[in-house]
């Protein structure tokens, strides 16, 4: 365990910058933590707890400078789905089990950490992460029209029901609940519209922060109009004052049974969605050539993430929150703020505290309504079909994937529906890597260099069958090899040479090594020779401890398939 990036080697020049991108974002977090909360079934204080502990834990132990931690949509709405199934959302049985998803999470983080899951950062494919993300904003919209509406909707209903009572109870929406939320979503996109404009000459630390106020605006706005008016319409009430107490979640062995399958999820994605937001804003160089990471950059340890979310989590879970992640809009807004290490969450943190300790009465008359926009307009930008068009027009396979995580997701829910994603993803890799790509290789030219007979003019000789197989050989595929051997073996009786060109072959399990020995044999008792070239040396060390290399000779090993066709084909 390490502290990075934070405090070491932290230079004067960068304190101001930190301090206002602090400020920024606990202007942003604070209306969204509340709102966040109310998506994960939790009361409003909720998420703001959830921007204390968790976020300076993650601060001091973090390896990005610029990741904001805290309360998430995707999260939140996964806690939900995680836990209102077994108790009523906002009742004291509620908050206990959000606390212990937010422990497990962060163990289950820990596990990751200590197995070193961070270099498998490609565990889950593309196209499940975009369209689970897609599916997860539309179900986070469809679940706030209660909200918005003010139309008494399942809570715990499935897309289908929640639709369903929508059209058939439509008449039952409140005007002052429509209003408002109509009033809120004009002012947030207008804000994005006009701020930038009006602030162009003001100093960048005030034009950053004014550009991002747009939801502390729609709060200020929202409590406004219900003191003004009059109006009778849902607020959040006045919340509890001061710091959380820290508390050990304490249920009964079933339930935290129960809740060990969706914690395990929600910290594979929670990590996952962090590490990408982390990449994706770590400095580059502005060269000529390819993005580099900048030279001052600190470099992000995937495996230190896990550290830090994990106990993060821990965090969140002993301070009367639910399970955290890194937000991308907070991350976004944190470097375009001008935060250089994690100082700014610091600030961020006391921020928040302040918050809590003496401003949370100010929250009485905010409308639901308010908040529901909120979410919604941090939501809306995640819904994207371009990834399913791209992916479905490079390889049907990953547009399969993709549609079929999409509608698993909204029909079944997220956790459900991410590991049908992974499931099929998985077995399509599993597809593709059984039938690998197996080609018969000739000389081109005079050249050293062999390429597909079925591609390029190559010179081959009658006697000498050349493959080469571009995949590890292990059990999903060796039978595979030997089919296709055998094959083109029926269609040429002149051959008497069979040469396998390895250089694409980096393994080979025990399953692989039995074929190569069957294949030897069978080739054998046709008079025809096995060869090897260009073996790889890891898989010489494997094949080493083997008799198969004994068993070979006569057959030999060429260290090029080029010295291979020259002995045994003479050409």
């Amino acid at each position: 365990m390490r502290l990075t990036n934070t405090f070491s080697g932290y230079q004067r020049h960068w304190l101001m910058p930190d301090i206002t991108a602090g400020l920024v974002v606990a202007a942003l977090i604070t209306p969204q933590a509340m709102a966040y909360a109310l998506l994960a079934g939790m009361p409003p204080q909720a998420g703001l707890y959830a921007a204390l502990l968790p976020v300076l834990v993650y601060a001091l132990l973090g390896s990005s400078p610029v990741l904001a931690v805290g309360p998430v949509a995707v999260i939140s709405l996964m806690t939900f789905e995680a836990l209102h199934t077994l108790a009523t959302p906002g009742s004291a049985d509620y908050l206990h089990m959000a606390s212990a998803l937010a422990l497990l999470t962060g163990l289950w983080l820990l596990l990751f950490y200590l197995i070193n899951l961070g270099r498998w950062t490609t565990f889950i494919s593309h196209s499940v992460i975009s369209a689970f993300t897609s599916a997860t904003a539309i179900l986070i919209v469809i679940s706030q029209l209660k909200y918005i509406t003010a139309i008494p909707l399942p809570g715990s209903g499935s897309l289908w029901q929640t639709l369903t009572h929508l059209s058939r109870d439509y008449p039952e929406a409140q005007p002052a609940a429509l209003l408002m939320a109509a009033a809120a979503l004009t002012l947030l996109y207008g804000w994005q519209w006009l701020m930038p404009k009006a602030t162009r000459r003001l100093p960048a630390w005030l034009s950053s922060l004014l550009n991002k106020a747009g939801p502390l605006a729609a709060v200020v706005m929202g409590i406004v109009a219900v003191q003004a008016s009059g109006f009778t319409i849902a607020t959040i009430g006045e919340l509890p004052t001061g710091l959380p107490a820290l508390v050990w979640p304490a249920l009964t062995p079933e339930q935290w049974q129960a809740l060990v399958p969706a914690a395990a999820v929600i910290a594979l994605i929670g990590y996952l969605s962090s590490l990408s937001v982390a990449k994706a804003l770590t400095p580059v160089s502005t060269s000529d050539t390819a993005p580099q990471p900048a030279a001052d950059a600190p470099r992000l340890r995937t495996n230190q993430e896990l550290l830090a979310l994990g106990l993060a989590n821990l965090g969140a879970a002993v301070s009367q929150a639910f399970p955290v992640a890194g937000g991308f809009g907070r991350s976004v807004v944190n470097r375009a703020a001008g935060a250089r290490t994690q100082l700014a969450s610091v600030v961020t943190v006391v921020l928040v505290a302040l918050v809590c300790l003496y401003a949370s009465r100010l929250f009485v008359d905010l409308p639901y309504a308010v908040l529901a926009v909120i979410i919604v307009s941090a939501v809306l930008p995640l819904i994207s079909f371009s990834d399913a068009r791209r992916a479905w027009r490079f390889q049907k396979g990953d547009g399969l994937v993709w549609l079929t995580t999409f509608i698993a997701v909204l029909a079944a829910g997220a956790v459900d529906g991410i590991l049908l994603g992974m499931v099929l993803s998985l077995a399509l890799y599993l597809r593709r890597s059984s039938e690998p790509h197996i080609a018969e290789i000739g000389r081109v030219g005079d050249s050293d260099h062999f390429r597909n007979v079925k591609r390029h003019q190559v010179t081959t000789c009658p006697q000498v069958l050349m493959i080469r197989i571009d995949e590890n050989l292990y059990f999903a595929n060796s039978q595979y090899l030997e089919d296709v051997i055998c094959e083109r073996l029926q269609s040429s009786q002149d051959i008497r040479h069979v040469v396998l060109v390895g250089s694409a072959i980096n393994h080979i399990d025990f399953s692989g090594f039995e074929t190569l020995q069957h294949l030897l044999n069978k080739l054998r008792a046709r008079n025809i020779q096995l060869h090897l070239a260009e073996v790889k040396g890891p898989v010489m060390d494997q094949l080493g401890k083997t008799s198969l290399l004994d068993e070979l000779s006569p057959g030999q090993i060429f260290f090029t398939a080029s010295e291979a066709l020259r002995t045994l084909g003479h050409c």
